[in-house]
């Protein structure tokens, strides 16, 4: 009854990860035969995951799940702004892990502007519009909300957001399987440039989630060891997971 937060694994999930358990277990990165199937599994899942959102193979960075993918999208964009501070909008409807990121950027020389839903739960474009300043770095607001499944107007907001000279985050996790996501160049979506999803709420397992970094978005890393997911995400790859949720994809 709570598929919001949580959804169970489906069997073929199961089955397709099991082998990377337990026979397939090599790591992504070596060179040897183990690890080269490791890397083709992984590399699949990826281009599936890229299909899925009509996007490019490079532009997917696994992560370990939504929230990860939540703080890679606003840190990674936001932590190093060598200028003037920069500026952030939010809203006061986002999942905590864009909230509390927010809130901890805000606390390191990043100004953060919350911005207030109407009594249905939306975001007006005017509102967005009117919050804009020259140093706005990064808009992230959610596409579908967790808490009451309103869903913005989020190709407005993006658009917008576009042409102010600004980034646009939005948390999809609540949008995958429900809602279209053509993030291709002529889509809908066009203006996105961040985009989270997880794993778990689409009967994949907990601990897996991606996050689309369009071409040519800089990205600074939050995890650091590693030149692995493009030197995005150092971290020897969790490969079963990976697995998993490519054929939840599917």
């Amino acid at each position: 009854m709570d598929a919001n937060a949580t959804t169970p694994l489906l069997p073929e999930v199961f089955e397709a990860m099991r082998p990377f358990w337990m026979e397939h277990y090599g790591n992504a990165s070596s060179i040897h035969q183990q690890g080269q199937q490791a890397r083709g599994a992984v590399e699949q899942a990826r281009s599936t995951v890229a299909r899925f959102l009509h996007c490019l193979n490079s532009e997917i960075v696994f992560t370990s799940g939504g929230t990860e993918s939540d703080n890679l999208a606003l840190f990674g964009v936001l932590s190093n702004q060598a200028a003037a501070p920069a500026h952030l909008i939010t809203t006061t409807i986002e999942h905590h892990a864009v909230l509390h990121a927010a809130e901890s950027l805000e606390k390191n020389n990043v100004e953060v502007t919350f911005l207030p839903s109407t009594s249905e739960g939306l975001i007006e474009p005017a509102a967005l519009q009117a919050a804009i300043r020259p140093n706005t770095k990064l808009v992230s607001i959610m596409y579908a909300n967790n808490e009451t499944g309103v869903i913005q107007p989020i190709a407005e907001l993006a658009a917008i957001t576009h042409a102010a000279g600004a980034l646009f985050h939005t948390d999809a996790v609540q949008a995958v399987g429900r809602l279209p996501l053509d993030l291709s160049a002529e889509g809908p979506l066009k203006h996105i440039d961040l985009l989270t999803l997880s794993g778990h709420k689409i009967y994949a397992p907990k601990g897996i989630g991606a996050l689309f970094v369009r071409r040519n978005v800089r990205l600074t890393p939050m995890l650091h060891g590693g030149t692995h997911e493009r030197q995005r995400r150092a971290g020897t790859e969790n490969v079963a997971c990976i697995v998993g949720g490519r054929v939840a994809v599917k």
